[in-house]
């Protein structure tokens, strides 16, 4: 048993729960809490939504689940409010202006439809968990080794894409996971999907369960449910999702979960942390004897699979887009990197209820992005000239569409390089400096600090993972050996989700990070002269080859592959992303 698994034995982890209030009313130091509770308390923390900062002692990121992505503008303006209340730096740290782009009290959509917010201080929690109470939002299981926040399309019962509204079956799915003592200790991090969209935006590949739209029928009749895949994930060793050979009908979906839960509880490693995700217990046992494991632990008889309704893969819902519903819109706004105001996200919680109808709320996708839904066409010019509808923009370039980013070393102790403001600078100076071919929307940049997998860099176009990195370089020398340590990254190309899925590959290593920008103009240039009518620019990473790859990127006026990777990050607090 490996010592976070003895950590869950001492105590169980839902326990946290109810030290947390203690803690904040003795308003307890990080050195006191883990002289009271010992150092196995930061893990269990997770449960109640929180990470100790990497780098700033005394301080949380802490997490709130919003299942499927679905606020109320009640729930939104809640959660704007608390970050501007709450998530503030103290002067030591740098106040308002702490970070040189956003400054102060802003949050982050992640790529599991969450929302992290720093600088929580311990006495605070209990305040923002009563006001997360009264509008039906929780911190509790947004981390730890349980069943995580459950992915749905953010489009769900809106758009036309769609087979069904699976937005009910997500929601049964995270009540009965949400503070169940019982399935409440995982061998690892629990991770499902679930989406009756016909482009798969919840990404069921990458997901330890995904339950796509399917159509079989039972008994003489048609019946619409879901068709799984299992074993999906990121990180180190990559998986794409296995198929069962099952099909769920909607009212069967909680017990499915279940047992599949159950089956990763009882058969998962808890012995070496590095191979305990349930990726590695499909991989080990194979997707028919993993299908045969849940089975026999499924209180109702699944039937074999029927008639598949994905057709692809959709990466985001930016843009203004028709609803099903005669004369509505639903408008998707891009924010780079996933990080703005609290204030801000109140002032999009205020504008769903001024100018959407009784049924607007405010959505959360996967690539870090919002919708505001339920908007009369007469009301959109109104929407989209408010201020922060002009900020965050629902007609973007491509490289702002497509940029992703982790917390990255400003507040994760995982981190080794620094990753919000430069996805943000990058995204607008590629939109600035490379021509796209006019029929390419989007181009998907995404950036890992490390090599976790927060900002899922393998399913995108143009990949990053962070390292620190030695030049040859005496007149820049960082210390007295004369090394000259610099950010950088290894740098990857052409990976996709979908039918044509793959993860990218990693082109080039330890990449200083001055040089990315002048390799990714070379590329782009060479990609304009020589793509294939309509080819994209994954697909033509995928054609050319990665020697090619690299010899375009060579010929940048920049130090490429000049660099040799440098260490890593190490300590008391962890990711604090969605890997």
């Amino acid at each position: 048993m490996n010592t976070v698994e003895r950590w869950k034995q001492e105590k169980h982890p839902l326990d946290v729960i109810e030290d947390v209030e203690r803690y904040a009313a003795e308003e307890l130091s990080f050195e006191e809490i883990e002289a009271r509770a010992g150092d196995g308390e930061w893990e269990r923390l997770k449960w109640a939504g929180l990470y100790a900062h990497g780098r700033q002692d005394g301080y949380f990121m802490m997490r709130t689940k919003v299942p499927g992505g679905y606020l109320s503008p009640e729930q939104a303006e809640v959660i704007g409010e608390v970050a501007d209340e709450y998530a503030t730096a103290p002067e030591e740290f740098g106040g308002e202006e702490q970070n040189d782009i956003w400054g102060d009290a802003f949050l982050d959509i992640t790529t599991r439809q969450d929302v992290q917010m720093h600088w929580i201080e311990i006495e605070d929690v209990p305040e923002i968990w009563q006001r997360y109470d009264e509008v039906g939002l929780t911190t509790v299981q947004g981390c730890g080794d349980s069943a995580r926040n459950v992915l749905g399309c953010p489009a769900a019962g809106l758009d036309g894409h769609e087979c069904f509204d699976a937005q009910p079956v997500v929601d049964a799915v995270s009540e009965f996971f949400t503070k169940n003592r019982e399935y409440a200790n995982l061998p690892r991090k629990f991770k499902l999907t679930i989406t009756g969209c016909r482009q798969d935006c919840a990404q069921s590949q990458i997901n330890d369960v995904g339950l796509t739209p399917a159509r079989r029928e039972i008994d003489g009749e048609q019946y619409y449910g879901f068709h799984v895949r299992v074993g999906g994930g990121l990180s180190d060793g990559p998986r794409m999702a296995s198929d069962l050979d099952v099909f769920v009908p909607p009212e069967d979906t909680v017990e499915f979960c279940r047992a599949v839960a159950q089956t990763f509880k009882e058969l998962g490693d808890r012995n070496n942390r590095g191979v305990c995700r349930m990726r590695y217990l499909v991989q080990q046992m194979g997707a028919e004897k993993f299908e045969e494991a849940v089975r026999d632990r499924c209180a109702v008889d699944l039937p074999t699979r029927g008639t598949d309704l994905t057709e692809g893969y959709r990466g985001d819902h930016v843009g203004v887009h028709d609803q099903r519903e005669d004369g509505l819109k639903y408008v998707g706004f891009n924010v780079i990197a996933g990080r703005m105001g609290g204030d801000e996200f109140r002032r999009a919680a205020h504008a769903a209820r001024e100018y959407g109808t009784e049924d607007a709320s405010v959505r959360l996708a996967t690539d870090q992005n919002f919708l505001v839904t339920h908007v009369p066409e007469q009301n959109l010019g109104d929407l989209l000239n408010t201020p922060f509808a002009r900020k965050y923009q629902p007609d973007p370039g491509p490289f702002s569409r497509g940029a992703v980013g982790c917390t990255g070393s400003e507040f994760c102790n995982y981190g080794i390089i620094e990753t919000k403001n430069r996805v943000r600078r990058w995204a607008k100076a590629l939109d600035r400096r490379i021509d796209v071919p006019e029929e390419i929307n989007v181009v998907r940049m995404h950036m890992s600090g490390c090599s976790a997998s927060c900002a899922q860099p393998q399913i995108a176009d143009i990949g990053f993972r962070g390292e620190t990195v030695q030049v040859d370089d005496p007149e820049g020398t960082t210390n007295e050996e004369g090394d000259n340590i610099v950010e950088g990254m290894d740098f990857g190309l052409g990976g996709s989700l979908g039918a044509d899925n793959e993860f990218l590959d990693w082109v080039e290593h330890a990449v200083p990070a001055d040089a990315v920008i002048p390799a990714l103009e070379e590329l782009f240039e060479a990609y304009a002269d020589d793509r294939d009518n309509g080819e994209r620019f994954y697909e033509w990473c995928r054609r050319v080859g990665n020697d090619r790859l690299r010899a375009v990127m060579q010929r940048a006026d920049a130090n490429v592959v000049g660099g040799v990777a440098h260490g890593d990050g190490s300590g008391r607090g962890e990711v604090a992303d969605d890997d």
